[in-house]
């Protein structure tokens, strides 16, 4: 019981955090000192400043989205496990095997509809082979989820 460990250990990608997030910033920042030193000039050094400062902070600004395509992909395998929960709840029957002929989409579309309609809706869209807006427009029961990042 001594070596469990009481708090929750921050996880981190070695790569994004410590290595390309961090020379990002070291490079947008230079770039944007160095072009603020030849601004206004039309010369070849003003230009290539331009560029260099260009692409740091458009890398910079493409790895800070990664954080929120690492939240988007977590919500995604919660929402897959709230409907199976809510499937087995409902249904008594596992949604585990029905998984491989509904795509992540059509999951995802699921998780709206309310608990009295969720396992015919399951099943409609299986047999049906119905799109995520199919599934969404035939929902009465419409749950919306406003904690979605």
């Amino acid at each position: 019981m001594a070596d469990r460990p009481t708090k929750n250990k921050p996880m981190y990608y070695p790569w994004h955090h410590f290595v390309l997030l961090p020379a990002a910033l070291v490079l947008a920042g230079y770039g944007i000192r160095r072009y603020i030193g030849v601004a206004g000039q039309d010369d070849e050094i003003a230009r290539l400043w331009f560029t260099v400062m260009a692409l740091a902070v458009v890398g910079l600004g493409v790895l800070i989205m990664l954080r929120q395509h690492y939240a988007l992909s977590l919500q995604d395998r919660l929402i897959r496990l709230e409907v199976r929960q809510r499937y087995f709840e409902l249904s008594g029957q596992r949604l585990q095997p029905l998984e491989s002929q509904l795509s992540m989409a059509q999951i995802l579309s699921l998780r709206f509809a309310g608990d009295a309609e969720l396992p015919a809706l399951v099943q409609a869209a299986i047999t049906e082979k119905l799109s995520p807006q199919d599934i969404q427009a035939r929902i009465q029961d419409f749950q919306f989820d406003y904690l979605r990042v």
